[in-house]
């Protein structure tokens, strides 16, 4: 029982942890965004508009929740909640530092990508069960966007697999801290840009927002939702993008780790503890996902699944070739 009280606590601390990046990470995103575009954001809520992501939720809390007359009423309900339930999942088996994580299991990794595929039927059936044109197309996109861009984030994931010898994400990284790099972003350069350019596909960000995509669907899958549960998809997607940083990190910026060579260089950053190394790393992807959103336009359909089948897909084959190839002769 104490066990088991245990994890319950630690599970509580990490998805409270996780829940409060989210809700910041908003603010952050249009204040960013804002300043990019000569705005300030929000900035009346509170000193400098901080209290802003607490009134949002409060607003979406108390909001009418509507189910179109004609929807599929119990597949429409449940949509929400199985996109965020299996994404929140994969914080499970994400370790924060040296033995901080929740569950250490030897198939981490592809745990991960299992779970990523299944959240993504909760969106199909959120686009078929509102029985919307716009909804079922925005579904349609997101399956034919998944199947693109899944298999170029596996092969990229691959060939750090192929160099680690592991599943497991603490081995992963463990490994690159004893490779001569330190990380595996420069060995593995190629896969660290298709991997990227797939996890922006994977969470429907800018410029792959075609699910939603407002010029054309309104909000797509999203167009009938409203109320708590359009938050429960808002939260799944900043959820989903958390958790796409978290494994940049750990599969190519050596986790919570820092390069031995720059240890020896500077000693002092030795004793600066391997949580902060990690946010800090998980911090500067999340910048990079707003920084696109505020800087490119959005693909247009035919262009994104082209990039996905004739540019990345090839791409991630090539880097495991070669990477297979470099194994094998040394």
């Amino acid at each position: 029982m104490t066990e088991i009280f245990w994890i319950v606590v630690k599970t509580a601390i990490v998805f409270g942890v996780v829940l409060f990046h989210v809700a910041y990470t908003t603010y952050a995103e249009r204040k960013i965004i804002g300043r990019v575009q000569a705005r300030y954001g929000p900035k009346e809520v509170g000193p400098h508009g901080l209290l802003q992501p607490i009134a949002d939720f409060i607003k979406l809390f108390f909001k009418e929740d509507i189910v179109p007359q004609d929807a599929y009423r119990l597949i429409f309900k449940i949509s929400p909640v199985i996109v965020l339930a299996f994404t929140m999942a994969n914080l499970t088996v994400l370790p924060f530092d040296k033995g901080f994580i929740l569950a250490d299991i030897n198939l981490g990794l592809l745990f991960i990508l299992a779970s990523a595929s299944v959240a993504v039927y909760g969106v199909i059936l959120a686009g078929w069960s509102s029985n919307s044109r716009y909804s079922f197309l925005g579904g349609i996109r997101s399956a034919a966007q998944v199947l693109s861009y899944e298999i170029a984030l596996g092969l990229s994931l691959a060939s750090v697999v192929l160099m680690a010898g592991s599943l497991r994400l603490s081995d992963i990284v463990m490994a690159q801290y004893e490779s001569r790099f330190g990380m595996y972003v420069i060995p593995q350069i190629v896969g660290f840009v298709v991997f990227t350019i797939a996890a922006f596909a994977e969470t429907n960000r800018a410029p792959f927002d075609l699910p939603e995509a407002e010029t054309e669907l309104v909000a797509g899958y999203l167009t009938e939702y409203s109320a708590f549960r359009y938050a429960l998809f808002f939260l799944a997607e900043y959820v989903a993008m958390y958790v796409m940083a978290c494994l940049a990190v750990l599969c190519f910026l050596g986790g919570w780790t820092i390069p031995r060579f720059v240890s020896d260089l500077i000693p002092w950053l030795s004793y600066v503890p391997g949580t902060v190394w990690f946010a800090l790393k998980v911090y500067i992807f999340i910048f990079l996902y707003i920084w696109v959103r505020a800087t490119l336009p959005r693909y247009r359909f035919d262009q994104l699944l082209n990039m996905g089948w004739k540019v990345l897909i090839p791409a991630g084959i090539f880097n495991l070739v070669i990477t297979a190839l470099i194994r094998r002769l040394t």
